[in-house]
């Protein structure tokens, strides 16, 4: 793995919220082309190896947790303990998540975090990076096939969501409207009904979940939320 400088993009701004990064700057540049990473292919194959070992290991470490009834030395409340079990035994299907990793090209890498809640940077990794690609090593590659895998896996999901339809919100923040908004983009190329709304804007009848200003066919609201706890 090396770290090679160079230069940004002459417009850069403006080419990345043409491509949908509207959050890019805060008091420093979030999105910077100063550097880039290159990376050899037996380094990639071992990223994805350990990446897959460790949502394996997710899922027993969950139901570990599910099994011994441990969930007061994760903090959870009483009251929470129910729903988990639930939804732990009904398998309700997932998108996906993000991963976190440390990695110097040399030694293992190690798992930093497991952002399976809300996770953000899909925008980032999936289309924007592509672009910079395009534009500055046209005749390079990249391992990354977000954006195909999103839009396959929606169509998976189909069957699962009444009328085919779903719905995102998020709060009324610029980074997670992005996200959001690049997901609701992709279950439509997928071939699904979707919109996208902010969170406020979601009411309850007192049986089910409603959408803002109308009633959702298929039984109410099939959300994906993006920015509080919970999805």
């Amino acid at each position: 793995m090396r770290r090679i400088e160079c230069s940004p993009r002459a417009g850069w701004q403006q080419k990345v919220e043409e491509a949908g990064l509207l959050w890019h700057s805060a008091e420093q540049p979030y999105w910077n082309e100063s550097a880039f990473y290159e990376f050899t292919a037996p380094e990639i194959e071992l990223l994805e190896s350990a990446t897959n070992e460790l949502a394996q290991m997710s899922l027993v470490a969950a139901q570990h947790i599910v099994d011994t009834k441990s969930y007061s030395n994760l903090g959870i409340p009483e009251s929470a303990i129910p729903l988990i079990d639930d939804s732990w035994t009904a398998e309700p299907p997932s998108l996906y998540g993000r991963f976190d990793l440390a990695y110097d090209g040399t030694h293992p890498p190690k798992l930093l975090e497991y952002n399976a809640d809300t996770p953000t940077s899909l925008l980032e990794a999936a289309v924007v990076q592509w672009y910079w690609l395009e534009d500055v090593f046209p005749a390079a590659d990249q391992f990354n096939s977000i954006h195909e895998r999103l839009i396959a896996r929606w169509g998976d999901l189909a069957p699962c969501l009444p009328s085919r339809r779903i719905d995102f919100c998020s709060m009324d923040d610029l980074e997670d409207g992005m996200t959001v908004t690049y997901l609701m983009d992709t279950a439509r190329q997928a071939g699904l009904v979707s919109s996208v709304f902010p969170i406020a804007e979601i009411g309850w009848d007192g049986e089910r979940f409603l959408g803002p200003g109308r009633a959702i066919p298929g039984g109410g609201l099939q959300v994906i939320s993006m920015g509080m706890d919970g999805a």
